[in-house]
């Protein structure tokens, strides 16, 4: 009885440190608690800490606590300070210039062909190549949403076809590749800084922008003048999560997979929050007086023609811009068709 109690007790101990082990997953998110990424790190904190049974802890840490920008914070997540970051494609376009694809103007039809293509193999050949060009230390595990699609609204008039654009002075960010698009369309890109934005409508410095609904109405936009949207939607509005990939590496597989699924609830999450949200936006939109245009399918391919010069600068300039324009446009081809085929299973 003792030799056998003996053996009992050391495989107890040989047990329970796999058993016991916790981690702490720090994650920066918006300051903003209406904001679909706070919810969907919401889910996932939740779905995480349940899934794991408490050994995984997920830690929110709100606005700029550990890091000011993109590249700072995806530094942290590098250098292990930080756990979990979200980023726009643009807030990563100085780390991982190719991300910038998101912000290429027509290549995915709609939410349904988006979600297919962001659940697919295009975002394993982005985790690949973040992975290598950070050195193995930061891992893509997944892309949502972060406020619909971008459309163009602007302080002055209807705008129809892109000659309704031509010199009228249009917010971007400082990044290249919205200012490349907005001049194709014939109009002249002018840098502002978000906070600013409301102030630079009123006094007439930009005349239009590129947002989604919820932004425009989040930052109270039609007091400013700004009453017309075009619903063309060039861009969907990915937001790209990130992890520590040491950290996550460390966890015993269970806990990985915990993790992973995490992202899945959290993507999820994000997909669906700003459909709902666009709602209630749209209709506020209206109530302050504001015009909202649905371009017919063939003025939403003008704008792609004169657009798909874009198209070319990005593959020119841009560092690993051709393999992964090559690789989302066959993706959301490939999406296209096996929805077609599914609606048409659905209506025999």
């Amino acid at each position: 009885m003792l030799k056998k109690l003996m053996v009992t007790i050391a495989a107890a101990a040989i047990a329970v440190p796999a058993l016991a082990q916790d981690y702490t997953l720090r994650a920066n998110v918006p300051d903003n608690r209406e904001d679909e990424d706070w919810d969907g790190m919401l889910v996932f904190k939740d779905y995480v800490e349940k899934a794991s049974n408490g050994a995984i802890a997920v830690e929110l840490l709100p606005g700029t606590t550990l890091c000011a920008n993109g590249a700072e914070c995806l530094q942290s997540v590098s250098d292990g300070t930080l756990d979990i970051y979200i980023s726009t494609s643009g807030g990563a376009a100085g780390i991982f210039p190719y991300v910038q694809v998101f912000d290429l103007p027509y290549l995915m039809r709609d939410d349904r062909v988006a979600e297919d293509v962001l659940t697919g193999p295009f975002v394993g050949m982005l985790r690949e190549k973040i992975l290598e060009d950070s050195g193995g230390t930061i891992r893509l595990m997944t892309i949502g949403n972060t406020g619909g699609w971008r459309n163009f609204a602007n302080t002055k008039k209807t705008v129809k076809t892109p000659t309704d654009l031509e010199g009228m002075k249009i917010r971007t960010v400082v990044a290249d590749l919205p200012q490349e698009l907005v001049k194709a369309l014939g109009a002249s890109p002018t840098p502002i800084p978000w906070p600013e934005l409301f102030t630079s409508f009123q006094t007439g410095v930009v005349e239009g922008s590129k947002n989604g609904i919820t932004d425009i109405m989040g930052m109270k936009f039609p007091d400013a003048g700004l009453t017309h949207i075009t619903l063309d939607g060039h861009a969907y509005m990915a937001a790209l999560w990130y992890i520590n990939n040491e950290v996550f590496m460390s966890m015993p597989e269970d806990l990985r997979r915990v993790v992973a699924d995490g992202f899945y609830q959290l993507q999820q999450a994000t997909f669906a929050s700003p459909k709902r949200k666009s709602i209630s936006a749209y209709e506020e939109f209206r109530e302050a007086g504001g015009e909202i245009y649905v371009p017919s399918p063939e003025e939403k391919e003008m704008f792609r023609e004169v657009a798909a010069p874009v198209y070319d600068w990005f593959k020119e300039n841009i560092d690993g811009g051709s393999e992964v324009y090559d690789a989302l446009v066959a993706a959301a081809a490939e999406a296209e068709e096996r929805i077609g085929s599914l609606n048409s299973m659905a209506m025999e």
